[in-house]
């Protein structure tokens, strides 16, 4: 109990900290409403039990030990995250005057938002790193099956990530209803979810490889 504890400790730590998945659920939670911030967390946690996975199974260490995969990884992912921001900051409006009414079209806007999620945080190598780092410390071999462990552990990081991204998605809509009163703000939340975005994204071209 107590290691679980500190675990989700660290987790809440972790999701607490503004990244590149809070400003996604929030913009389009603000700009599409909760259902499709809720596709998109959808695909951040499709992204985090990715990497989970590749942790438990030990492929994270590939990114430690050849140094042209991880810069690969990470120049995608820098890539993506900037162009993200400029299609963000290049749109007229972020509060569209309505929803598109067909049915089609939903899917469409839901699709689009869950890919957008599993992009964001699966195409983030330190991501991966970090489960790599930090789950083993919470596995212990004695206490029965690794893999089990593992399962569990990456469980709990879904599901807390999910809640997270639920509660951003309950104040990003607040912020949309907010927005729409307030044109002016529009273009100042823009222009910021845009900068934010593309400052992760030079932050993660330009953050040294772990050692």
């Amino acid at each position: 109990m107590p290691d679980i504890a500190m675990f989700v400790g660290a987790l809440v730590a972790v999701y607490l900290v503004s990244g590149p998945d809070m400003v996604l659920v929030l913009q389009t939670s603000s700009t599409q409403g909760r259902a499709a911030a809720m596709a998109a967390a959808a695909g951040l946690a499709l992204a985090r039990a990715s990497h989970v996975a590749l942790a438990a199974l030990g492929l994270a260490a590939l990114l430690k030990t050849a140094p042209w995969v991880f810069e690969a990884v990470r120049a995608a992912g820098a890539a993506y995250l900037v162009w993200l921001g400029i299609k963000i900051g290049r749109t007229a409006s972020l509060v569209p005057d309505a929803f598109p009414a067909g049915r089609t079209d939903r899917r469409r806007v839901y699709a689009r938002a869950a890919w957008r999620g599993l992009l964001t945080s699966g195409s983030n190598p330190k991501a991966l790193l970090f489960c790599s780092v930090l789950l083993p410390q919470f596995v212990h071999p004695e206490r029965g099956s690794v893999a089990s462990q593992f399962l569990w552990l990456g469980v709990i990081v879904v599901v807390l990530g999910l809640l997270f991204d639920a509660m951003l998605a309950v104040a990003g809509m607040g912020l949309g209803r907010w927005l729409r009163s307030h044109p002016i703000a529009q273009h100042i939340q823009r222009w910021t979810f845009a900068a934010l975005l593309i400052g992760f994204g030079a932050r993660l071209a330009l953050s040294g490889r772990p050692q």
